[in-house]
């Protein structure tokens, strides 16, 4: 048997236990080196094929594949650089905690270390960041070799969708020649299967080789019973809800708890907790705002604290947790990652969060709690929101700030609907300014690195995960940084609008002290680039207009209804929006205060 035959074999054997393991998409950046892996998956049928020809931007939309569906896909490369550019990307999945796998082509064993033309070191290359590494031998047409390939393939998706989720890589050396014989593979198949009949599977069998299964811990009798003994003595308890792998099933659990047992949810946007559960008004959104004043956190100081999720978006609670001085602060979280970087958690219970929230919901008594408690919160929270209406209501270029943009963003989609955020400052601004709704919203975002790399394709594979458009929130730098994104949306299924706010360069800085220092702050840390993202359109032919933040609620509602993708684009100026953001954090703070004192 030829090495084009072996390659083609071993190729096949892996992309068949890939399919019965649940694994539907594969991004591929074309290559030579990784020709028979595309094609055993291109030829086995069972995948939808998605071509990018940027490596990076493979990485991000098949990361966002795997946000939406919590099902890995692939993502094949050559070798060399190749399969270095897809770092940031499979970072970004570690620290979310989102299934991805990663397979790599690479040269034989004998050419590593050898001045071989585009031959770099891939054996573990992405570090500590991969649930798991294979180094997958060189193709072998054996019984044994290909019944342990099979297995590779099962484990690797196992632990792309274990606890936690996350990037799995596997490094594949081929020998060349790489392109098959011009013969059908399934002749060399077919005269391994009586040798090998364990090894090679024919098409009647449907499940995979081997069933890995997945294991997802839950609390026990005498932690659960902690919690309860707990709950009963607090007289002033507050649940935390972190941004979320799992948000549809935690924010469901966090709301069943906070009104059944009438506790203050301060929910992160990527939590699952803050939209379309608002029956009982335990959901608390300006705590961003309000938090930010010295009297109202002194007026707020619980007796028990339950953080689930992983760590806010927002600064100004972050800085209430760590400066709260209490024996019980409570993180509960099934992974092994170690999710209390302020160190101030005093019992860290191993378990699923949403299955630990709903039994207490069950089993706990509505405790004595002290009357001002909940009722402070929601007096902050209408407070906060009544001064906000004015300066978020305003017209005009010269009143108009980002926090307008959030805010009508988050109220224009559908119920349902599907809301992916920048990192930067749109995320902190649909979390101090988006505010709450009643209709269900689900929010995405790359928070595990904060990084505004791979947005537009993140949010592309998104969307095509989930099979509906999604409205995406970003800035013009995250445009610019992930351009090449925008050839994915001739993806039938991979439909975004793109809000683009543009203020010409790193907004974001002009709230950092570094504002002060010019005349290097506006080259170097501003950086404007005078790019519009009109001409950015074009080049990809996309729709594109320009829309005032009074119209836009009206123009995202219309762009979702049509269903294809295009750019909404917003202009702003940099140093507006810093003073009227903060003459809006003002005013918020000022009724904040004004709600303690005369409550």
């Amino acid at each position: 048997m030829s090495v084009q035959d072996h390659n083609a074999v071993w190729a096949q054997a892996f992309a068949e236990e890939m399919a019965r393991a649940g694994v539907s998409d594969i991004c591929i950046a074309p290559g030579s080196r990784s020709a028979p892996l595309v094609l055993a998956c291109a030829r086995l049928g069972a995948f939808r094929m998605r071509v990018h020809l940027d490596e990076r931007v493979a990485g991000y939309f098949a990361l966002g594949l795997g946000k939406a569906t919590g099902i890995p896909a692939a993502v094949v490369t050559t070798s060399g650089t190749a399969a270095a550019n897809l770092f940031p990307a499979v970072v970004e999945a570690s620290l979310s905690e989102s299934p991805l796998l990663v397979l790599t082509a690479d040269r034989p064993h004998r050419l590593r270390g050898a001045d071989a033309n585009q031959t770099i070191e891939q054996v573990r290359l992405y570090g500590i960041y991969t649930r798991e590494f294979f180094d997958v031998p060189m193709p072998a047409a054996e019984g044994s070799a290909l019944r342990h390939l099979r297995t590779v393939a099962g484990r690797a998706v196992a632990s792309a969708v274990g606890l936690p989720a996350g990037p799995v890589h596997l490094n594949f050396p081929f020998d060349l020649p790489l392109e098959p014989t011009g013969r059908d593979p399934g002749e060399a198949q077919d005269a391994l299967a009586v040798a090998h009949p364990l090894a090679v599977r024919d098409g009647t069998v449907a499940g995979p080789y081997v069933s890995v299964g997945r294991r997802r811990p839950i609390l026990g009798e005498g932690e659960v019973g902690a919690l309860r003994a707990r709950l009963a003595a607090s007289r002033r308890p507050l649940l935390v809800a972190g941004p979320s792998v799992d948000a549809t099933a935690l924010g469901a659990a966090a709301t069943r708890f906070a009104e059944a047992l009438e506790v203050p949810v301060l929910a992160d946007p990527l939590s699952g907790a803050r939209y379309g559960h608002q029956r009982g008004g335990h959901a608390c959104a300006g705590y961003d705002l309000f938090l930010r004043e010295p009297a109202v956190r002194s007026a707020l100081l619980p007796d028990l604290v339950l953080r689930v999720g992983r760590t806010p978006t927002s600064a100004a609670l972050v800085e209430y947790l760590e400066n709260v001085s209490l024996d019980a602060q409570v993180v509960i979280d099934p992974s092994y990652r170690w999710k209390d970087h302020l160190a101030t958690a005093t019992h860290v219970f191993r378990g699923d969060a949403a299955d630990a929230l709903g039994r207490l919901a069950e089993r706990c008594q509505r405790a004595e709690r002290d009357p001002a408690w909940h009722t402070l919160w929601i007096r902050l929270e209408h407070a906060v929101g009544a001064a906000l209406e004015e300066p978020l209501a305003r017209t005009g270029r010269s009143t108009r700030f980002e926090g307008m943009v959030a805010r009508h963003v988050v109220r224009a989609i559908p119920a349902d609907g599907t809301l992916f955020v920048s990192g930067s400052m749109p995320i902190r601004d649909v979390d101090a300014f988006g505010g709450t709704r009643t209709d269900p919203l689900r929010v995405v975002g790359n928070r595990g690195t904060s990084g505004i790399d791979g947005i537009m394709s993140t949010a592309l594979g998104v969307a095509a995960g989930i099979g509906t458009t999604v409205v995406a929130l970003l800035g013009d730098l995250a445009l610019l940084h992930d351009t090449n994104g925008l050839l994915a949306t001739r993806e039938p299924d991979a439909r975004v609008v793109f809000v683009v706010v543009n203020n010409d360069g790193g907004g974001i800085f002009h709230f950092l002290p570094i504002r002060e220092h010019e005349p290097h702050f506006t080259p170097l840390f501003a950086t404007p680039h005078g790019v519009e993202p009109e001409r950015v359109a074009a080049l990809h032919g996309l729709p594109w207009q320009r829309v005032d933040p009074e119209n836009l609620s009206e123009q995202v509602k219309r762009a979702v209804l049509e269903g294809r993708s295009r750019i909404l684009e917003v202009k702003t100026d940099r140093e507006v929006n810093r003073q009227r953001r903060e003459q809006a954090v003002s005013r918020a703070r000022a009724a904040a205060r004004e709600a303690v004192e005369t409550h």
